[in-house]
């Protein structure tokens, strides 16, 4: 089967457990302000190649994976190009490789049993919440936090581990409320192990300037080291399940 592939990272160190190989599938419907991938979004773009090809290319790296590496499959939107995401997944399981999708659930759809088939090859799901607040979550992203939401609680009911993660964005995703609505999400969750603050970064600018994109963030600054703290101290106080992840 053949997929929207937009590149590959050898050794990430960022993307889940272990040292990982990281695949970057084309194609996203979210318009996120911080997003630094820009050139992921048009499924115009990418490269076709089967899901064999890509598997041969992350085995190359399979020696540094250790116990706890293995590979990721990010974007993009992975759950965007879900057959091929399936297809992909299954291969790596039958090679031995621990499996982890990183996706903010934005193309869930709970009839579609698929996403049951999805369960069975993934060891580890990425969730990316973006915000807690509805209104929020579509300014910030251009799309509804309903299909975000209902893939978290799906997850959940299936017991499947998940790691959320949470850009801090001053202004947008770092004050109090926010935060704390978040942790509610998330004390709802029977199945989240850990939980990530990522801080906003620049570092996609200049995709912005060179595809001819005004960058939505313009003159926004990276959050201080105290309002990093602060966010990591009120999205975990009060976590019971699985405290030791965190």
């Amino acid at each position: 089967m053949l997929g929207l592939v937009h590149s590959y990272e050898s050794f990430g160190t960022v993307d889940g457990p272990g040292i990982r190989f990281v695949v970057f599938l084309q194609g996203c419907p979210m318009r996120c302000k911080y997003c630094h991938n820009p050139d992921t979004w048009n499924l115009s773009g990418g490269t076709q190649t089967e899901a064999a090809d890509v598997v041969k290319e992350a085995l190359k790296y399979k020696s540094y994976f250790g116990e706890k590496g293995g590979v990721t499959v990010s974007g993009g939107e992975p759950l965007l190009q879900l057959d091929f995401l399936i297809e992909l997944l299954h291969m790596l399981k039958q090679k031995g490789v621990h499996t982890c999708v990183d996706t903010s659930g934005g193309c869930f759809d709970p009839s579609d049993a698929r996403y049951d088939r999805l369960l069975e090859v993934t060891d580890l799901f990425l969730l990316d919440i973006k915000h807690s607040d509805p209104e929020g979550h579509r300014q910030l992203t251009g799309r509804s936090q309903e299909k975000p939401l209902a893939f978290a609680c799906f997850l959940s009911e299936h017991k499947k581990p998940v790691w959320v993660r949470h850009v801090l964005v001053p202004g947008i995703t770092d004050d109090d409320t926010q935060l704390k609505n978040l942790r509610a999400i998330l004390d709802t969750l029977d199945n989240v192990q850990k939980v990530e603050v990522l801080p906003y970064h620049t570092m996609g600018v200049n995709k912005y300037h060179a595809l001819g994109i005004p960058y939505p963030l313009e003159g926004t600054q990276p959050p201080e080291k105290e309002r990093v703290e602060n966010a990591k101290r009120l999205l975990r106080a009060g976590w019971q399940k699985n405290k030791e992840a965190l």
